[in-house]
């Protein structure tokens, strides 16, 4: 049980986890044709500030997120870490997957030098909320977005 980089044959599996989710259901597609992900699994391979992560268990993909790290001004030049993308396997949620997977990256950010490691989740994710709280996140910000 590793958390390990992604390859290009863990795309499926893994937006199969990002569809699977009453919030997103819908958004996502596994029916028909995989190029956008392809396309979108290449940029973030080619981006040094971004990895996609997968949980591995035993050569089976049970949970995925993406890491990237955010060079800016504030904080005296400091990076900031974000995390996106964080799924369980739904039948395998409760098993201390996600803990260790938020674990790791927290660790990659600190080994990075970050100053923060942040994360969005919609506000109906109520169980995900408790979660990241339950890690020591704290809801300290209003986050908006803008649909374009």
């Amino acid at each position: 049980m590793a958390l390990r980089e992604a390859r290009r044959e863990d795309i499926r599996r893994i937006v199969e986890m990002l569809a699977d989710d009453d919030v997103s259901r819908g958004r996502e597609d596994v029916s028909g044709d995989m190029a956008a992900y392809h396309a979108a699994f290449d940029a973030i391979a080619a981006d040094a500030n971004n990895t996609l992560y997968v949980w591995d268990e035993d050569g089976a993909v049970t949970g995925c997120l993406q890491l990237t790290f955010l060079p800016g001004l504030s904080y005296r030049g400091s990076l900031i870490a974000q995390v996106e993308g964080v799924r369980v396997d739904r039948a395998l949620r409760g098993r201390g997957i996600g803990e260790k997977m938020m674990a790791v990256v927290a660790a990659t950010a600190r080994a990075r030098g970050c100053k923060h490691l942040q994360l969005l989740t919609d506000k109906r994710r109520v169980d995900a909320r408790r979660f990241y709280a339950r890690l020591g996140f704290a809801a300290s910000h209003e986050g908006m977005k803008l649909a374009l």
